[in-house]
């Protein structure tokens, strides 16, 4: 892996090059950044996926759906068509990806969009929704073409950016000193168990600006649920006397993994790319590998995964279950929560004008 690292590096620098030029650019006002009035929370990271997106996205609709008209725009990376899509009740992978169609189905009444330039993408939205009073832009941190009225940064526990390497040599998007344009840094992927110095620690490598809050999340597992039809489980501990075909195809599916381990569960790991078209002879391969398994037995996947899943398995050929996902603050949930609604609070208003 070293000598991989050295005989790439020369590319990172070149690409780092590229993007601390272009950030520069925005920077000094070179290129232009529009900035919306209204609310607009970014959230994103500095790394090449894996972060955990998804799950915050969720917890951040849940808390401020509460309160105000909110909705999401994404890029709808892996889908077919290009332009701007409001999703519906029949959209599918082709028409927004995987991620946005896991919005929708998780938050029914909420407006989720997709268009590669979030400009247009917030123009068309705010025309179609113009009740609209927040968005929160997914994986948007690169896309500086919008001015985010607050900005969320993610970094992994296990993978953080003082650790990690410019692409590609490592996975990160832009330098570490992309980190001061966040208002808010969360460390996801956390142990629950997390003591207090362990946290003063990575705070200081970290190296947050005084106008930074620092906030650590963990990943908490519920119900494992059936796509179509077939029996649901309240926890992963109820598949004790099951084998299990765990499917993925996720930029990182480690803590998933680590789970399944931590709970003492026989299972065989079917890993596919992130956002990996599943394809009907996928599902072939699945199948034969399942067949081999005993009578008590189960495919689980994820709650991204079976968006594309189920547009390959057309005919349900196979009873897949997924399991739930969702985000847990560690110690200082109010406080994240009460910076998140105060800001929309001062910033909220419905007329989506921009400079």
């Amino acid at each position: 892996m070293k000598v991989i690292r050295y005989i790439l590096f020369p590319l990172s620098m070149l690409y780092g090059l590229i993007t601390a030029c272009r950030n520069l650019g925005f920077n000094t006002a070179v290129l232009k950044s529009v900035k919306f009035d209204l609310p607009i929370i970014s959230v994103g990271n500095l790394s090449a996926g894996g972060t955990g997106k998804s799950p915050h996205i969720e917890y951040l609709i849940k808390l401020l759906m509460r309160e105000f008209n909110v909705a999401t725009l994404s890029r709808g990376y892996g889908r077919s068509i290009s332009g701007f899509h409001l999703v519906d009740e029949d959209s599918t992978i082709i028409h927004c990806g995987d991620e946005p169609l896991q919005f929708k189905n998780k938050f029914p009444d909420i407006p989720i969009a997709v268009n590669k330039s979030r400009v247009l993408g917030v123009i068309e939205l705010l025309k179609n929704k113009p009740d609209v009073n927040c968005i929160l832009l997914d994986d948007a941190y690169q896309h500086r073409a919008i001015t985010p009225s607050f900005s969320i940064l993610l970094t992994e526990y296990n993978r953080p950016f003082f650790k990690d390497y410019m692409l590609p040599t490592g996975n990160l998007r832009e330098w570490s000193l992309g980190r001061k344009r966040a208002d808010v840094i969360i460390v996801t992927k956390s142990p629950e168990q997390l003591t207090n110095k362990e946290r003063n620690i990575f705070i200081k490598k970290i190296k947050a600006e005084p106008h930074q809050s620092v906030y650590f999340s963990t990943l908490k597992y519920g119900q494992i649920k059936p796509i179509n039809t077939g029996e649901s489980f309240d926890s992963l501990s109820m598949l004790k006397d099951y084998q299990i075909l765990l499917v993925t195809g996720i930029a990182n599916p480690m803590p998933l993994v680590s789970k399944l381990h931590a709970e003492e569960l026989d299972f065989k790991h079917l890993k596919f790319k992130d956002h990996h078209p599943f394809r009907q002879k996928d599902i072939q391969h699945i199948r034969n590998i399942f067949d081999t398994f005993g009578a008590r037995k189960i495919i689980l996947t994820t709650e991204k995964d079976i968006q594309r899943l189920r547009l390959a398995d057309k005919n349900n050929e196979l009873a897949i279950h997924y399991v739930k996902i969702e985000v847990e603050l560690l110690g200082d949930e109010t406080a994240f929560e009460t910076q998140i609604i105060n800001h929309v609070r001062k910033n909220k208003t419905n007329s989506g004008a921009f400079s």
